[in-house]
């Protein structure tokens, strides 16, 4: 029996098991084992090809079928979103990852998207994870069905609702000029931004929300003795001494003011008339920006 033969019958006697054969491998070349493995579809390929099916107007850039278990993720161009193996449910959502308290999610469209807000990539994948489908939906829409929304961030922003606690207030404390600012410790915006207004002479409000995971860090620093030195260890990745648990509440505003105003991506900067900026700034562009402020 040829090479050939002999491939084509361990082809024929293999079960399909997610895509994934076993071939004997004593006689056979490497090739012919190539093809044989490229001929099978694996799982990510089978999904893939039911989204194409199922939502023939979005572009699939990648499926993922090992990284979540239970779950495939997406990606379409720049968003991300989830369906089941059999790609009949699409999740449009956050996972989170309980053991190691990271926000998959957004460290994913983070890694996809280095030069935007994990935010403003989160929030496109409500409609570009659908691929502007006719309807809208990836299914037809029953009687009285709702469609999911995710919350558009206004223009400016009322920090009104919020308490005095869950603030590290650092900078010049005595400024004129203010600028409260959310921000996640493993936000690199967030850093980058930090060293920016260490250099201006503002007084700097900032809000730590866990966008990436870092609610554990988030406490730390505002447990510890010096909160300002804790922040600015915490960005650099330096020891800091922290005082261990004390009263948090104060964060757990920050993050449920941020989830009900749609700020899912860090840093966001408000100034103190309510203005917004989303994202990184240089230097020159802030001080320009605070010196509009309306009194």
């Amino acid at each position: 029996m040829s090479v050939t033969d002999r491939l084509r019958a361990a082809v024929a006697r293999t079960p399909w098991s997610y895509g994934l054969i076993a071939l004997p491998v004593v006689g056979l070349g490497a090739a012919a084992i190539a093809a044989a493995a490229a001929a099978v579809p694996t799982e990510d390929s089978q999904v893939a090809g039911l989204l194409k099916a199922r939502l023939p107007k979005t572009e699939i850039s990648a499926v993922n079928c090992a990284k979540v278990a239970g779950l495939c993720e997406v990606t379409a161009g720049a968003n991300l979103f989830y369906v089941d193996r059999g790609a009949r449910y699409l999740v449009i959502g956050r996972v989170y990852d309980m053991e190691t308290r990271q926000d998959v999610t957004a460290a994913r469209l983070l890694e996809m998207n280095p030069d935007m807000l994990v935010g403003g990539a989160a929030k496109a994948n409500a409609t570009a994870a659908l691929g502007g489908e006719a309807d809208v939906s990836p299914v037809a829409p029953t009687a009285g069905a709702r469609r999911v929304s995710v919350p558009v961030r206004p223009a400016t922003l009322s920090l009104a609702g919020l308490p005095r606690d869950g603030a590290i207030v650092w900078g010049n404390k005595a400024s004129s000029q203010s600028v409260t600012v959310f921000t996640d410790f493993r936000c690199g915006y967030c850093r980058a931004l930090t060293s920016v207004l260490r250099s201006m002479d503002v007084k700097v409000i900032e809000r730590p929300i866990s966008v990436l995971g870092s609610r554990d860090l988030a406490d730390r620093v505002y447990c510890a003795r010096n909160r300002e030195e804790a922040l600015h260890a915490a960005y650099s990745g330096a020891p800091f001494e922290s005082e261990g648990k004390c009263d948090t509440r104060g964060l757990d505003a920050n993050e449920q003011f941020a989830r009900s105003h749609g700020l899912s991506g860090t840093p966001v900067i408000v100034r103190s008339d309510g203005a917004m900026l989303e994202g990184y700034r240089p230097k020159d562009v802030l001080e320009a920006w605070l010196k509009g402020a309306k009194s």
